[in-house]
């Protein structure tokens, strides 16, 4: 029997926001409903026409958009009684050893001052993509990644996202099974 399931997202340059379709993508090849919805769009909404719910967010100068903690707090009792995931899309994620919630800084903090504890959690690296930046962002973006021994030419789109990755995480979503 097929699964409802809801993704969420929080998504400013667009990578979050495509590493998410694809985890749907792979989902419904295998049967699975799924609905893709961004956070930021999302008011009230009754996680009981679900079977499981994966939020995927990313990192801006070191803080997840707003809309995560407040649903996250609004809907705690919900999402804690069902099957969730939780990942975040960074920049410091391009590096291996700061790819699982453990060595992720922005992911354990956030694990540790939310009240959801989802089933499975990931770290993405997510894409620089220089050319795209307001000027602003553009300068930030470069200094932060001078300063963390990153691409500093603001020429240059990189993805650093490991797709095989995310296909591994759709597929460990897949067989959570419901809470008690």
């Amino acid at each position: 029997m097929a699964m409802n399931c809801l993704f969420l997202y929080s998504s400013r340059d667009g990578q979050t926001k495509k590493i998410i379709t694809r985890i749907a993508e792979n989902l419904r090849r295998s049967g699975e409903i799924c609905e893709l919805r961004d956070l930021a769009t999302v008011k009230t909404i009754n996680l009981e026409s679900y079977d499981k719910v994966m939020i995927g967010a990313s990192i801006r100068y070191g803080h997840f958009n707003s809309a995560l903690k407040k649903f996250a707090i609004c809907h705690q009792q919900q999402l804690n009684k069902m099957p969730t995931a939780f990942f975040c899309v960074n920049l410091t994620a391009r590096k291996p050893e700061k790819r699982t919630p453990e060595t992720n800084v922005y992911v354990r903090k956030f694990l540790l001052n939310t009240p959801w504890k989802p089933d499975l959690c990931g770290v993405f690296a997510g894409a620089l993509l220089y050319p795209r930046y307001h000027w602003l962002d553009r300068v930030m973006v470069k200094m932060i990644m001078k300063m963390t021994g990153g691409e500093t030419d603001t020429t240059k789109e990189i993805e650093y996202t490991d797709w095989q990755q995310v296909d591994h995480f759709a597929d460990d979503f897949l067989g959570i099974m419901g809470k008690k």
